[in-house]
């Protein structure tokens, strides 16, 4: 059995990584927002993207390249460089031109968050750019860099001891609170690893942990154009467990998806849907992603009303096979409907009142099918969400 030991300094916890976020002026008032990932190295590269069809540029960059080797992301916030057209891939262009002017040994990626439909200040990102000290290793700083809207910036690291005696290490990076759907999210994420694994097998494992974690959360129901997870490994760890590495990328981003939900825009509440009782894992995902994609159960939640109707309704207009009486509803372990039996009282309610008051809980759906089973997770919906995004672009 994997021990799981907690290191400091994000994705700069990993020997050979760096990182740095500086100010280039595009938040303005000295605020982080260029940050950099670099390996002494030249990586292995495993990504995934997102699947709206509107990619930004930055993206498509990336995705013509094929199979991917690099050793530096450059990341920009305030500015997503999508729907730029040809200009936004020319500008990508001439800011790695520059680079490699300076840095010659580096083989860059670049990642952008921010507003759609505005070109790069491109000359203002290869100002800053070309004063980053390769050497230094602020993992934190980096972090800050990337956020958006984000309350806090999100990152987590560890060492992994294997039974063997072998060991690894592995540090991430992400951000997102907005804008965020399960369809991978609006997101970006850099995970750095040292494990000794061929590239085809770690990307296999990406994919599979997705879809349990950045593909099971929301927070407003929009996929947005430049979401990204790339994971950097250089391979320079003796250690080969497979099963290591997935368990141990799996926590990674399922405590990420979570601070994520957790930092959604104006949320209070970070909510697990549990699902279980379907007629197949499909239909299991299916209903638990309507369950937290649903306006309605996430305006309830932010009135920390425990409208169990809201619930049921989610589940029987998502599409799966599901029964009145065969239909259990809990929150927590206080179950509001019993096989289609309604069990709500005055006393259930106040029970709920407490539970819905915490800033983390669970709603449990047993659809009492078949054994199908997923979890997803979500967040309550409120007026500061309205705040934030009635007043994102200015």
């Amino acid at each position: 059995m994997s021990k799981f030991l907690p290191l400091e300094n994000s994705v700069c916890a990993v020997d050979g990584f760096y990182a740095n976020g500086i100010a280039a002026g595009l938040k303005g008032k000295d605020q982080k927002d260029l940050a950099f990932l670099y390996s002494q190295e030249v990586c292995d590269v495993a990504a995934i993207y997102t699947s709206n069809k509107m990619l930004a540029a930055p993206l498509q960059h990336a995705k013509a390249k094929g199979t991917i080797k690099s050793n530096f992301i450059l990341i920009n916030s305030k500015n997503a460089n999508a729907m730029t057209g040809k200009r936004g891939i020319a500008d990508i262009d001439a800011i790695f031109s520059s680079l490699l002017m300076k840095f010659p040994l580096v083989s860059p990626l670049m990642s952008s968050t921010g507003v759609i439909g505005v070109h790069l200040p491109t000359q203002k990102i290869i100002d800053a750019a070309l004063t980053f000290d390769l050497s230094s290793r602020d993992g934190v700083a980096a972090s800050q860099a990337i956020m958006t809207t984000d309350a806090f910036s999100k990152t987590i690291a560890f060492e992994v001891q294997t039974a063997d005696g072998k060991s690894f290490k592995i540090g991430a990076m992400a951000k997102g609170a907005g804008m965020i759907n399960p369809a991978m999210a609006t997101m970006l994420c850099f995970i750095t690893t040292d494990i000794n694994l061929p590239a085809v097998m770690v990307q296999a494992i990406l994919e599979r942990v997705n879809q349990k974690s950045f593909n099971a959360m929301s927070v407003d129901g929009d996929t947005s154009t430049n979401d990204t997870v790339f994971v950097m490994n250089s391979k320079k760890s003796s250690c080969s467990d497979e099963e290591a590495f997935e368990e141990a990328l799996s926590k990674v981003m399922t405590f990420l998806a979570k601070e994520m939900v957790r930092d959604g825009e104006g949320a209070t509440k970070l909510i697990t849907y549990n699902v279980t009782g379907a007629l197949n894992d499909k239909e299991a995902e299916t209903t638990a992603k309507a369950l937290s994609n649903s306006l309605l159960i996430k305006t309830a939640f932010n009135g920390e009303d425990p409208n169990w109707g809201r619930i049921a309704m989610s589940v029987g207009a998502c599409g799966v096979e599901c029964h009145e009486s065969t239909l259990t509803i809990a929150y927590e372990d206080i179950v509001l409907v019993d096989k289609g039996e309604n069990l709500f009282d005055d006393a259930l309610e106040t029970k709920c009142a407490t539970v819905l008051q915490k800033d983390a809980f669970s709603v449990n759906v047993d659809l009492g099918v078949a054994d199908g089973k997923f979890t997803a997770y979500g967040c309550d919906l409120g007026h500061e969400y309205v705040t934030i995004n009635a007043d994102y672009r200015t």
